[in-house]
Order: C-alpha cells, then structure tokens, then sequence
C-alpha cells in the first residue's frame, strides 16, 4: 500500500531522485571531507595516522553489517519514515563525531553513522527505482550519481580549509544543516510505500552480520604494520569465507530469506557488482585514502595544501559527468567499463608520481585523467547495476547492490593500508616514506585495470535500453 502526502502525489521521479541525492550528497561528503584531515585527527587521538583507517572501515563495517536490513523496514514501517529517520540519525551521529574526546569515542560515532547509512543508500535508491519506469531510469539512476561526484570536489578542500582555520571536529557539523534540509524534503515529497510484513531471517542476518564484520574488520588488520595483527586478520577473512558458505546455503533454503540469492543469475547485475564491480570500487576507495597522506606524509603539505591539489582530481570526476551520457549512448555500456577500467588504472598509477616539484600542469593533468576515467567508471557501473532487473526484484536488487558497494569501499581503504605496509615493509623502514606510497598507487592502478577482464564477459548491448544507445541484435 501507498501512504503519501499529497505533494507526493505529482512529484516525478527526476524531483524524487534529486531529493534521494541529497541524502547521498551528504554521506559521501562525509567520507571524503575527512580525508585531508586524517593527521591532524591522528594527533588529537595521539595515534598512529594508519590506524584512522579504523575510523573509515568501522563506519563501512557498520554499513556492510546493517544493509541487509535495510529493505524488510522499509516494507514494515513506509520508506518515507525509515529514510527520513536514518538522515536524521546520520547527522545525530555527526555530531557525536565532532565532539569525541578519545578515539574510542569517535570511533561509535562513525559506526552509528554506518548503521544509519545502511538504511539510506538502499531505501533512497529503492525509492528512485519504484518510482521510475524503465525508460526513466537512466536519468533517474544518474541524478543519484552526481552527489558521487560532486561531493568530492568540494570535500577535500573543505577539509583542508575547515582544519587549517578552524578545528577538524566542524568537518562533521556541515552535515547539520544539509541533514535538516534533507528530512523536510523527504517528508514533503517521497511517498511512503509499504509491502506485505513478511518474517524477519533473524539467522540469516546474523550469519551475514558476522561474516560481513569479520571480513571488514579483517581486511583492516590485514593493513596493520603490526606481525600479530596479520595473523588475526587472516584469519578472520577465512572465517568470513567459511560464513560466507554458510549465509549462501542458507538463503538458498530459508522460506523467507533476509534477501534472495537468486538475483546473483542476473549476469549483468553479477558482475557489476560481485566480481568486476567490487574490484573497480575498492581501486576507487584506495586512491583518495592513499593520495591526501602522501601529499601530508610524504611532501609535507598542510590539509588545506593537499585538499587543493586534490582539487583537480575531484573537479575532472564532476566535469566528466557532462559528457558521459552520450559516450554511454555511442559505444555502449560494456564497452565503457573496459575501457574506463583500463584508464582509470593507468591515472591511478601515474598518481604515485604527482609531486609539488614536478611542473603543476603536469600534475593538473595526471589528476584530472584519473579523476575523468573513475567518474566514468562508476556512471558505467550504476548503469548497468539494474539494466537487467526486472521491477519485483528491485528491491533485493537494491539491498545488495549497497551491500556490495560497501564491501567494495571497505576493501578499498583496507587494501590501500596493506599495500602502504607491504611497501614499508618490503623497505624494511621505521616509518612510511613516499615510495611506499608510489607502490601502493601502482599496485591499485593494477587492480582497477583488472576488472576490464570481468566486463569483457558483458553482453555487448547491455543497458542499451536505459543508456540511449539505438538498439540492436545482441552480438
């Protein structure tokens, strides 16, 4: 059933879509604004600066750990309240960040951050595809692909200019006023559907929240420089393997899975986000964690410093978003994931060579053409996530598409650590020094050129349809 306010009423999807994006806005603001501050924030908590990688996996671990909720409430308690209400938590849980007096404390701010993203990426994106016919879910899907893109640009140098004149602790109070804006609007126009109340899988999202956790929280150790962490963090990814059996086996008996297995036979939504998907999100995550501490670490930037240079990366994602739409519509979907992954892994590692005595418009380039080619990466990868989908299965389609976007992202910060460690390590140094960061940018450029080989396995017309591209017979 469909409870609306009458505003909702005649409010189209473009309106509705832009309003979700507002939401998106500010949790990906959240998570690149933090990037440039990241030693200062070290020094407050007295902390080694790698061990704030916690601070992002914990917030990813919450989110991973949650997601699969996230589509049952919506059908128990109406998309509209639970959305609203996770906005609402978000920001609470902000400023919890911005006041944490002790690391432990800023740490249960960024997973009650996670807990409340859990339940806005899936329900905001769910709502956006209800309220979508096929033939507008393109323009739809890439409304919600702007604040991606956007908030990075403005992110790291807000960062670097809200730390150097001010205190890293307001980073997190921007999300007030946008967080309040975004309540009113979600009230006011997005209908507040409801389905059927189905049992919840209580053992099935335990199964999932331990595995996801382990997993998370395991790759994070794993970046650890630290013998003993390695060996706990290991060992927590097989663990999470082994779960990861058993959450599978399950679902595929439960009479009401917590979400159905059985969209993972869509081929196209498999691959955009189990193989190649995962593997271009977590080469994407790694480069902003990876290139603000070289810039500090490494050259000895301030945040505002790092934050501006980064600019140029962040400014090509936004200004490549004009022109995708109709690269999209002339050599098709597959096509521009292979390609993109391919170039945006080459821009990755040429990033390990962007130094401040190197000529500048050199630098401006090689951060714009990395900037250009993730921008088209994640477009291609939202496209074709639901290119396939048929309306029933949206909803699961949408609660894993977030889970795996976030597994993504969290391996992504956590792969970026190892790699530092791998590098220093493979020195045999006291402390990171920027050849463990060029390795680390490489090997990441390597992995992102990886995932062309999984989007090869793409049929040729895929996300025709919604991409604009003239149909024609599957090659």
């Amino acid at each position: 059933m469909n409870h609306s306010p009458p505003a909702a009423a005649n409010a189209r999807p473009l309106l509705i879509a832009l309003i979700v994006a507002i939401a998106f806005f500010m949790e990906t603001l959240d998570s690149t604004i933090i990037v440039t501050a990241l030693p200062h924030m070290a020094r407050s908590f007295d902390i080694d600066v790698a061990r704030l990688s916690i601070g992002v996996t914990a917030y990813l671990m919450a989110a991973a750990v949650c997601v699969t909720a996230s589509g049952w409430l919506a059908d128990r308690i109406g998309s509209r309240t639970l959305f609203c209400g996770a906005i609402g938590v978000f920001t609470i849980a902000s400023v919890i960040c911005g006041m944490a007096q002790d690391f432990s404390a800023f740490i249960a701010g960024r997973v009650l951050q996670g807990v409340a993203a859990a339940m806005m990426s899936p329900v905001g994106r769910l709502v956006v595809l209800r309220t979508s016919q096929k033939k507008d879910l393109g323009r739809a899907l890439s409304a919600l692909i702007w604040p991606g893109l956007a908030a990075p640009v403005i992110g790291p140098p807000l960062g670097g200019f809200i730390t150097d004149m001010a205190n890293w602790r307001w980073i997190f109070y921007v999300n007030v006023p946008v967080g309040l804006i975004g309540m009113a609007l979600v009230m006011a126009y997005v209908p507040n559907e409801k389905q059927a109340p189905r049992p919840f899988d209580r053992k099935g999202f335990l199964l999932m929240a331990v595995a996801l956790g382990a997993l998370t929280y395991g790759l994070d150790l794993l970046g650890m420089r630290q013998q003993q962490a390695l060996y706990w963090g290991a060992g927590l990814v097989v663990l999470a393997s082994v779960l990861g059996v058993m959450v599978h086996r399950h679902l595929s008996s439960a009479q009401h899975p917590l979400v159905n297995p059985a969209i993972f036979k869509v081929r196209s939504f498999f691959i955009s986000s189990v193989t190649g998907g995962v593997i271009s999100r977590a080469a994407i995550s790694a480069t902003p964690f990876l290139l603000p501490l070289m810039f500090q670490l490494a050259y000895g930037m301030t945040p505002l410093q790092s934050g501006s240079l980064l600019l140029a990366y962040m400014l090509a994602n936004l200004l490549m978003k004009t022109v995708t739409t109709p690269i999209l519509a002339a050599v098709g979907i597959r096509n521009a994931l292979i390609w993109s992954s391919i170039v945006s892994g080459l821009g990755i590692a040429l990033c390990g060579f962007v130094s401040p005595a190197a000529d500048l418009a050199l630098n401006i380039v090689i951060l714009a053409f990395a900037g250009a080619g993730r921008s088209m990466q994640l477009t291609a990868i939202t496209m074709v996530n639901f290119a396939d989908i048929p309306p029933p299965q949206r909803q699961p389609a949408s609660v894993l598409s977030s889970l795996t976007q976030q597994i993504g992202m969290g391996a992504g910060v956590a792969v970026g650590a190892l790699l530092l460690t791998v590098g220093q390590t493979t020195r045999g140094a006291p402390a990171l020094a920027l050849p463990d960061f060029q390795l680390a940018l490489v090997l990441a450029g390597v992995i992102s050129a990886s995932a062309a080989w999984f989007y090869a396995g793409l049929a040729r017309d895929v996300g025709d349809e919604i991409s604009g591209r003239a149909q024609g017979p599957a090659r």
